[in-house]
């Protein structure tokens, strides 16, 4: 079967990682890079990869079936029209636009030129998480009442140097961190019906908010909350509890907790807590460790890309998905901001 020619646009940090699974693995080959500054083209020419400067020119002239755009959030539009306008198949890092408008309209014109757009909401990809999912859904823990997430750790100083971080159009841990979390919750408990939030400064000091604490009503009924800072000794977030990063030193502990009427699940470690036999406050709970084989889950989002690609697999998130995850984001800091619930329709 002939391997699938991808491009990748975008050869910072996220891109390198992109181009490093590519490289890996059989049903795809890395066709070019593309990216203006003079580290990528750098990097391209150190490691034997074709390069562009524009992607525009890459689009035109590489050959491509598909392009991965792990280029600034502000260019996801933008790059993203351009793959639709050349027919290219396109996989989006996170969030898939700036603004719910620009999402919508990426979307569509993916939908008119007939290419797959996903996009890079890689957790979904990760066992622990289709786990959860499975159980939370599949009734496993009853009818789902409600759900506590917290994302807690503390940024290193130098994160705030680049002066972007300290702004309230795109800092702060509501729409850098939080997109990710609001995912989770919506894959595996449904969608978001409603957000209320609440947000400060003053552990740091900065224009935006270190420190928020976010409820919410699910379409199913549960009530959840999310509490988040990136200012506190604290290791209650994703990606030290699940160890799926290995830049952050993981702890065993849990971020999530999921609370049925015939029992509870707490991820990462997926621990299901039920009763054995009566019931009730006064009879003893049983703990079960569920076991699941860990994989990479960027390896299984590359994978997957290509057999949406060939028409195998189904996209697990598309682009319309993923603006539901953005609209509820930006929603969360509306809802600070105005002190109003946020309904959706």
């Amino acid at each position: 079967m002939k391997r699938l020619r991808i491009g990748v646009i975008g050869a910072g940090a996220f891109g390198q990682r992109h181009i490093a699974t590519i490289r890996r693995e059989p049903l795809c080959e890395l066709a070019a890079i593309a990216d203006p500054a003079k580290a990528a083209a750098a990097f391209a020419l150190q490691n034997g990869h074709a390069y562009y400067a524009s992607y525009d020119d890459m689009l035109a002239n590489a050959r491509l079936d598909a392009a991965i755009i792990a280029t600034p959030n502000a260019l996801h539009a933008p790059t993203g029209l351009a793959c639709a306008a050349h027919g290219v198949h396109m996989l989006i890092e996170k969030p898939i636009a700036e603004t719910v408008a620009a999402a919508q309209r990426l979307s569509e014109a993916a939908e008119h030129a007939g290419v797959a757009l996903l996009v890079g909401h890689h957790r979904r990809y990760n066992p622990i998480i289709a786990k959860a999912r499975e159980i939370v859904q599949g009734g496993g823990i009853g009818r789902l009442t409600a759900v506590t997430a917290l994302w807690m750790l503390q940024k290193p100083a130098a994160y705030f140097d680049v002066a972007w971080r300290v702004e309230p159009e795109g800092g702060g841990p509501i729409l850098i961190n939080l997109v990710h979390d609001i995912d989770d919750l919506r894959f595996i408990c449904g969608e978001i019906a409603s957000v209320q939030a609440m947000t400060a400064n003053g552990a740091r000091g900065h224009a935006v908010e270190d420190t928020a604490v976010i409820t919410l009503r699910f379409a199913g009924g549960a009530l959840g909350t999310i509490t988040v800072s990136d200012a506190v000794a604290a290791p209650w977030s994703w990606e030290i509890t699940s160890g799926e990063a290995a830049m952050y030193p993981q702890r065993p502990e849990n971020c999530y907790l999921f609370a049925g009427t015939t029992g509870s699940l707490a991820a990462p470690k997926l621990e299901l807590w039920r009763y054995a036999g009566e019931t009730g406050w006064s009879a003893p709970l049983s703990c079960e460790r569920l076991e699941i084989l860990p994989e990479d889950p960027q390896v299984v989002q590359l994978r997957h890309f290509c057999r949406v690609i060939r028409g195998e697999e189904a996209p697990l998130i598309t682009g319309r998905d993923a603006t539901r995850t953005l609209a509820t984001t930006l929603a969360i800091r509306e809802a600070a901001t105005t002190g109003r619930r946020i309904e959706f329709g």
